[in-house]
């Protein structure tokens, strides 16, 4: 069944209004008629069955049918914060970590970021990389599309991390000592109260070339934990991913008890 974001002003307690583009692809492409179902998302939590009463050109209207349990969402907050690698892997990044389950995503240039970055072009890039989100999303049944954010500097990637419960810095030289994450993530679930709610984290990947050390040592000043993810070294877009992975499981969303 379709599955479409809508802003939260377009869905009451009873009725919920499909503009844009998604009306175009329910309408015209999925051929929608009255009596025709679909689910809404407010992007706050909020999913309901949709059934359709009156299809227009720009807007499709429909009258709440069921509100559905939305438990799509993992048990902790991670926002992947993702030094610019080069060509489209960002893309694949959001992509595949919107449906790991990530929170939030925090592209950031770095000292051995090897992308030549044009500021110019960012609003393009963005408003791509957002709607890339938002179809993962949908693919991917969750009740909540990432928030995008712009691309910062280095600098204002460490002043962010005191917003953070836990920060992990995914640093090869760690791994090779043989500091995973395992042992970081385990004291984490163990010491974390469940009455503080959801912990927020935030997963660092460092580029193409890996963080510098005084990246490293700078981070950890600033209360991250370095940890390695393993003995081998992954590509940049394939570092995030893994790491989500190891914070599903963690987190009790595999199976076992969750303890956030």
């Amino acid at each position: 069944m379709q599955r479409y974001f809508i802003p939260a002003e377009q869905m009451t307690e009873t009725a919920v209004t499909l503009t844009g583009e998604d009306a175009r692809h329910l309408g015209s492409v999925m051929r929608a008629k009255p009596g025709d179902t679909f689910i809404a998302c407010d992007g706050r939590g909020r999913d309901v069955l949709a059934k359709v009463t009156a299809v227009g050109r720009d807007a499709i209207e429909a009258d709440v049918v069921q509100v559905l349990d939305s438990s799509a969402e993992m048990a902790w907050k991670v926002t992947v914060a993702q030094s610019l690698p080069k060509g489209d892997k960002l893309e694949t990044v959001i992509q595949k970590g919107t449906e790991a389950g990530a929170y939030a995503f925090q592209p950031y240039l770095s000292r051995r970021t090897v992308v030549q970055y044009d500021e110019r072009k960012e609003a393009k890039r963005l408003d791509r990389w957002r709607k890339i989100a938002k179809e993962a999303a949908e693919q991917s049944h969750r009740s909540a599309v990432p928030d995008v954010r712009p691309v910062c500097g280095w600098k204002e990637l460490i002043r962010s991390m005191a917003g953070y419960d836990l920060v992990l810095l995914c640093y090869e030289e760690e791994g090779r000592a043989g500091t995973g994450l395992r042992g970081t993530l385990s004291g984490f679930r163990n010491e974390w109260d469940p009455a503080r709610g959801q912990p927020n984290v935030l997963l660092a990947v460092g580029p193409e070339g890996g963080f510098a050390p005084e990246e490293a040592e700078e981070a950890a000043a600033s209360g991250a934990v370095p940890a390695g993810l393993g003995k081998r070294i992954f590509r940049t877009e394939t570092a995030a991913l893994y790491a989500l992975a190891c914070l599903a499981y963690e987190s009790g969303e595999l199976g076992g008890e969750a303890r956030a």
